[in-house]
């Protein structure tokens, strides 16, 4: 008798530790919604501006429109297109034909948090320790237990979680400067719509770092919709881990201001979008910046049936919902154009359009960014190689093009020239003004950990240690990555590693620990057969 109790209590511990290692991953999400449980949908009202617009000459309006994780393969101007052309991008493509494109466009980083630190600030984001996006510790627990079937094994360093900050002050210190700050003198009224992921502590907040008014997602992610909407279709990644723990975690939420996290209204591109058009009405009279920063087409991969119903030529079901996604973010912006038109006020707003990296290795769709190799996660051109353009009537010439390399940390200086605004005098800035014809970015810098990159001119140098490897391309004639030049060039190798060198030296720590390192490959997404020959690169993050 007293063995069989043993054999029963050992049988239930042992079920409940298969349970818990089974059921695990939806802790961190249990625990936020104890924390703070979500409420009902209510209305959100904009303030009103004056009731007429002041006399005399006004600064631009500008709207400063982010995609998430969108590759250059993506939009239809490029010759490209979800499903080998499917999903055509005629609003997108539209701010380009009427302004200008920049085909040397590149992200600040290669994943979002510090993309996104480097465009509010103009300044590389590790000047202030902020090297590593921000992902709360249970994250990248989940990540370093998921090794799939890569021969190359996840690091992860699990004593650094004692370094790590609260999730919610994982952001840009409060003493950067951001746009909204610089633009307060000429009279601008802020508003952030969308997604934020610069810190979630009140100091970090949007309505800290200069906006009047925010709405949106102060994390990373969230859910476009509910799971079991009738007008929903999802598209679930079964190879990765990152997909796994958003599908167990993200809410459908968003908060308002300072308010606490309420239920939006249908699916998060239109509630954004929605909100635009409000906002855009409220404050036709008086100058505004806008911070539309969607969260589409970022994973978890959710659209709507009747765009899903709308492209039955693409047969893959995860591209399907992709391109639906794509639909329905170019459909929303040209509902942004034209309530411009509609207020009367497009001859006088900037609207600036980019993507905060390229298209992610994890969604297991091959083309995101062609012709260029790499994802995001790597410096390879498809992992920072983006989207950028901008229009403004009687400013920019209609069909303009710049072969110039333009950055997101320019876009700061952009926005504060294109309103008159004053460049912060008091620390170092690293953006040019892209309005200017003759301003020219010599060179830029790219670093996560110890993978580090330069492009000066047409020459580009990656340096690695996991591999120990550096990768040196004449962009010029290799635009596409193709010849690794290293072996060939060791004395411009040498002079481009001085440069990251120099760049380096004196920075700060990061604020918060690099706490796990995995291979991305270069030419392959995350769901094709791994082989030792396939070319790679560590990720520190």
């Amino acid at each position: 008798m007293k063995k069989g109790i043993w054999l029963g209590i050992a049988a239930v511990i042992g079920a409940s530790a298969f349970a818990f290692q089974q059921y695990k991953i939806y802790i961190p999400g249990i625990l936020a919604q104890w924390r703070e449980p979500i409420g009902d949908n209510h209305a959100v009202t904009w303030a009103m501006g004056p009731d007429a617009p002041a006399s005399g000459e006004r600064p631009p309006n500008i709207i400063l429109i982010m995609a998430d994780d969108l590759g250059m393969n993506d939009i239809s101007l490029y010759g490209g297109g979800v499903g080998q052309g499917a999903v055509p991008t005629p609003n997108i493509n539209a701010i380009a034909q009427q302004g200008v494109s920049f085909s040397n466009g590149y992200a600040a980083n290669a994943t979002c948090s510090p993309s996104r630190a480097a465009l509010m600030t103009g300044r590389y984001p590790t000047r202030f320790g902020f090297e590593y996006t921000a992902v709360p510790s249970g994250f990248a627990a989940n990540l370093a237990s998921h090794n799939g079937a890569s021969p190359y094994p996840v690091i992860y360093r699990k004593e650094l979680n004692h370094d790590l900050p609260a999730y919610e002050d994982m952001g840009v210190p409060h003493d950067e400067i951001m746009i909204p700050e610089v633009l307060k003198a000429r009279g601008y009224h802020a508003i952030h719509i969308g997604k934020w992921h610069l810190g979630e502590a009140q100091p970090l907040r949007p309505t800290s770092q200069g906006f009047d008014e925010s709405l949106g997602l102060r994390a990373g992610g969230g859910m476009f919709m509910e799971q079991d909407d009738p007008q929903v279709v999802n598209a679930k990644l079964p190879w990765d881990p990152i997909d796994r723990f958003l599908w167990a975690n993200l809410p459908w939420s968003v908060h308002w201001g300072d308010g606490t996290r309420f239920r939006p209204k249908g699916h998060l591109t239109d509630y954004f979008t929605d909100n635009a058009l409000a906002a855009i009405d409220a404050n036709r009279n008086r100058p505004f910046f806008m911070y539309l920063a969607y969260n589409a087409p970022h994973t978890p991969l959710q659209a709507l049936k009747s765009d899903y119903d709308a492209l039955p030529q693409i047969k893959d079901h995860k591209e399907r919902v992709y391109g639906a996604m794509i639909r329905q973010l170019d459909r929303r912006i040209g509902d942004v154009l034209k309530k411009l038109k509609d207020t009367g006020l497009d001859q006088n707003t900037l609207v600036i359009f980019t993507s905060d990296n390229g298209g992610a290795w994890y969604t297991g769709i091959k083309d995101h960014n062609k012709p260029y190799r790499g994802y995001k996660g790597t410096f390879f051109e498809g992992g920072i190689h983006v989207p950028m353009m901008m229009r403004w009537p009687g400013h920019i010439p209609a069909g303009s093009a710049r072969a110039d390399v333009a950055q997101h940390l320019d876009l700061f200086a952009t926005i504060a020239a294109a309103a008159g605004g004053t460049m912060p005098a008091d620390r170092k800035m690293d953006s040019v003004n892209l309005l200017d014809p003759k301003a020219r970015r010599d060179v830029t810098f790219w670093r996560s950990g110890d993978y580090r990159v330069v492009r000066a001119g047409d020459w580009k140098l990656q340096i690695a240690k996991i591999p120990n490897k550096a990768w040196l391309y004449n962009l010029a004639t290799d635009p596409t990555e193709q010849i690794n030049l290293a072996d060939k060039e060791p004395q411009r190798v040498a002079m481009l590693r001085k440069m990251i060198e120099d760049q380096n030296a004196g920075l700060p720590k990061p604020l918060w620990p690099g706490l796990i390192e995995a291979a991305i490959r270069i030419d392959v997404p995350l769901n094709a057969p791994w082989t030792k020959d396939q070319e790679y690169v560590y990720w520190a993050n």
